[in-house]
């Protein structure tokens, strides 16, 4: 754990923590107003904060080499797991037709997509001054909600409406986050965390408002007021987000280490939470309405994928480059 900031790792695992429970819990929220409430808060700033996270160790984008770095991290194993994944839903949702699209990703993989795309955009627009970098890229980000053939393909509608998040992230310095995680701001985010979440109960919005995934026309005819709605959820999503990492303990402790193998339990739980959303366990699950069972196996499920000997069995398909240079290492020392 030399030279990492434990805050950072706390914050990841904790925040892969609710990203497994959101995907557990999804197959509850037609049922139960209360299930219902609790998945479109959770939705409303755990990949939001994610991403703000991820800008911020995006710092070294102009560094020589850096971009084919991010390629070999993120689109490799997006390659490899898109494959995976579209043999695995053949078998598992027993489909007629096999289909494999690379451009079109699979689940929770369009996230490695989009963070591809934000650090290639950042190289243009960080050369704007601040201000006009930040205009622009909200600008970018309500604009394409008027482009229906923008879509889940390439993952661009993420990629666009998620990238002012990534592009703040970047922006900020480390003594940002110390401010918010002073004791007052963490009262004050308690009491505004709090209040969002009742408020919740009588708000009623199409929760794919969070996905950022859909043109405007997919929820009415799309007019001015669908800016005005899209720039709300932008404000609403840096308020939930800024408040929950002003949460994060800044110590170390026993899940920090877990928070260091994120990236694994990303690609891995969808599997998992596939293979229950197609067995009659999820029919007793939606019979027993229980988020406290839920909760604790998104626990157990995030706690076995952050293992190392989870790491250590899917690190040849997740972290290619490391693995094919011990490789080449070995056979040369042979």
């Amino acid at each position: 754990m030399k030279n990492r900031v434990s805050y950072f790792d706390n914050a990841k695992f904790f925040l892969i923590l609710l990203v497994v429970f959101g995907h557990l819990i999804r197959p509850l929220i037609e049922e139960n107003e209360t299930i219902m409430t609790i998945y479109k808060f959770v939705y409303t700033f755990h990949m939001p904060a994610f991403i703000l996270i991820s800008g911020y160790f995006a710092k070294g984008i102009k560094q020589k080499g850096y971009v084919q770095k991010v390629a070999k991290k993120l689109i490799l194993p997006y390659l490899i797991f898109q494959g995976i994944y579209s043999v695995y839903y053949f078998f598992i949702e027993n489909k007629n037709r096999f289909i494999i699209d690379p451009l079109d990703p699979h689940w929770s993989l369009w996230f490695l997509l989009s963070l591809f795309f934000w650090n290639l955009l950042l190289l243009g627009v960080t050369k704007l001054p601040k201000k006009g970098a930040l205009t622009l890229a909200f600008g970018l980000g309500i604009g394409i909600g008027y482009i229906d053939d923008i879509s889940n393909y390439l993952s661009l509608s993420r990629t666009f409406v998620f990238f002012p998040l990534f592009l703040i992230g970047y922006y900020l310095k480390l003594e940002d986050f110390s401010k918010i995680t002073s004791k007052h701001v963490r009262i004050s985010s308690i009491v505004l965390l709090t209040g969002i979440f009742i408020a919740y109960f009588k708000m009623d919005f199409d929760y794919e408002w969070l996905f950022g995934s859909k043109p405007y026309s997919h929820f009415s005819e799309p007019t001015l007021i669908s800016s005005f709605i899209r720039l709300g959820f932008y404000s609403l999503t840096l308020i939930t987000s800024i408040c929950f990492l002003s949460l994060i303990p800044k110590n170390y402790a026993f899940y920090t280490e877990w928070g260091t193998r994120t990236f694994y339990v990303y690609l891995l739980h969808g599997f998992i939470v596939q293979a229950m959303r197609n067995s009659v366990f999820i029919n007793w699950l939606e019979s027993v309405q229980s988020i406290s069972l839920v909760a604790f196996l998104a626990i157990l499920l995030t706690s076995l994928l952050s293992t190392k000997l989870v790491q250590e069995i899917a690190k040849p398909l997740i972290e290619v480059r490391s693995f094919s240079l011990l490789k080449y290492r070995t056979i040369t020392k042979g």
